[in-house]
């Protein structure tokens, strides 16, 4: 992991409860990882975060994969979906191409960032993720409550499959429960 890296998961945020200990953008993944599976948006998924993948351009904060259910008349090929959550006031076209570069490996990606976003900020990133197809979800600086709301949906898109294969490949060898755990 690089400096950036480093820094864009452990810098501390002020949590929007008085009072609470500031907190990192770490401190989300799990969480919008359950969101994710309670919303049938994936289902299972995991924190992954970090550079395990190879970089922050190749490494979501979140992964999961939507794939039917033995129930489901209708069985389909399993989508991949990831997000990436930015905690850090002030980097919302940072996350916005990181989560472009992850439409390489997945069906549906997220970019999640504070509430309290700035006005301008977040009408850039609106527009930008409603020309590209990429889902924008809003949070709280609250770890117990985060409060996810959706304000952009994704769009299903056809990710090229020698990146699938490739991300694949390196989940398998950095992660392996989580490449068990998803497929």
């Amino acid at each position: 992991m690089n400096e950036q890296e480093d820094l864009d998961v452990s810098v501390q945020v002020p949590a929007e409860t008085p009072g609470a200990e500031p907190l990192t953008e770490k401190d989300f993944y799990e969480s919008f990882a359950e969101w994710m599976e309670e919303n049938d948006e994936a289902t299972v998924a995991s924190a992954l975060g970090g550079a395990s993948l190879g970089g922050k351009w190749g490494t979501p904060d979140v992964i999961g994969v939507l794939k039917p259910r033995a129930q489901d008349l209708f069985k389909f090929e399993p989508q991949i979906i990831t997000a990436e959550i930015k905690a850090v006031p002030g980097q919302p076209v940072v996350a916005f191409g990181q989560a472009v570069a992850y439409r390489l490996f997945s069906h549906r990606t997220y970019i999640v960032v504070p509430k309290s976003t700035t006005s301008e900020d977040m009408d850039r990133l609106k527009s930008l993720c409603s020309i590209h197809g990429v889902g924008l979800v809003t949070f709280l600086i609250n770890k117990e409550q985060p409060d996810y709301s959706v304000i952009v949906l994704p769009v299903n898109a056809s990710p090229d499959m020698f990146y699938v294969n490739m991300m694949l490949e390196k989940l398998k060898y950095s992660e392996p429960d989580i490449l068990n755990k998803l497929f």
